[in-house]
């Protein structure tokens, strides 16, 4: 199977220099525009489950080969 990855920067909101990137693995669709398409539905699910967080930069990538998911 193809993932793709949806990379996150999050930012508590308690503390808004306190940064940290997420990762959000699914299948891909093909190529990164289909991910980029699909990001928003896939951010807000993510969102509602973490509510002292929030986005402030996201971005489609093909996973490194190496590393383990």
């Amino acid at each position: 199977m193809n993932l793709v990855d949806l990379v996150l920067t999050v930012c508590t909101l308690a503390n808004p220099t306190s940064c940290r990137t997420e990762h959000l693995y699914f299948e891909s669709h093909g190529s990164l525009v289909q991910c980029m398409m699909l990001a928003p539905a896939e951010i807000a699910k993510w969102s509602e489950s973490h509510p002292a967080l929030k986005i402030v930069r996201w971005k489609c990538v093909f996973p490194v080969r190496d590393r383990e998911i």
